[in-house]
């Protein structure tokens, strides 16, 4: 799928665990936003529908629609408002929406602090619960409006060191966990959020690695916020 981030802020409230799963545990900066109860997170683990991983067929990154697409219409692309949130020292190129630099302070995978310069692949923006993912597991079967909204959702994304995050792929929580063990329950309570919200389903070994993961931290809390479900209108995904 922690430590306190002083990074620029959107519209929505970011928390981050300090040591690890702890009993007072929040959500973290890089990750997403606003959180609801404590423990909310293993509850709705475990209210996740369960169910066999369907067929990759037909899948293609455009059937999200176009790469950052400004689903919220702030006249800025998603990858650069995922970056002023979660960089720190940021600094732009021409007005406040081209980042040119930034300083990734943890990296929330690896704990590492990564520099960011526009035009080198540092840093990625990672989607949490991964496009071909969610396309096996309900996203296939989507309004075109509703995919665009999750690939650029806040709530799904998070910078993070590019060289890590290549080697998650489109790994659930059964394939693949954060480096950073002190980042997990975050990661993982920010992927059933977004499959919560969503209507997304979980494998059977997918839940069961998300339950591990979160027994640790028992009142590890859900992360909620982010966007509406649904892309305004003049998206369309191709």
């Amino acid at each position: 799928m922690t430590r306190l981030r002083d990074g620029a802020a959107t519209a929505v409230a970011v928390l981050v665990t300090v040591t690890g799963c702890t009993a007072d545990q929040t959500e973290g900066t890089s990750g997403p936003q606003r959180t609801g109860s404590g423990g909310a997170a293993l509850a709705a683990a475990g209210s996740l529908t369960v169910k066999g991983r369907a067929s990759k067929t037909g899948y293609s990154r455009d059937r999200f629609g176009s790469a950052w697409a400004d689903t919220d219409s702030n006249s800025c692309d998603t990858r650069d408002d995922i970056l002023k949130r979660d960089l720190k020292q940021v600094k732009f190129t021409g007005g406040t929406c081209k980042v040119s630099y930034g300083l990734l302070k943890p990296d929330p995978y690896s704990g590492k602090e990564i520099t960011y310069r526009r035009g080198r692949s540092q840093v990625d923006i990672d989607h949490v619960v991964a496009l071909s993912d969610a396309w096996q597991k309900g996203a296939k079967y989507w309004d075109p409006s509703k995919r665009i909204a999750l690939a650029n959702d806040p709530l799904n994304l998070i910078a993070v060191d590019a060289s890590t995050n290549r080697g998650k792929g489109d790994g659930d929580a059964a394939t693949w966990l954060p480096p950073d063990k002190a980042y997990r329950c975050t990661y993982v309570a920010a992927q059933v959020a977004v499959k919560k919200k969503y209507g997304l389903w979980v494998t059977a070994a997918e839940q069961s690695a998300m339950k591990k993961v979160l027994a640790a931290c028992p009142a590890q809390k859900l992360p909620t916020g982010g966007s509406p479900t649904k892309a305004p209108e003049r998206f369309r995904a191709r």
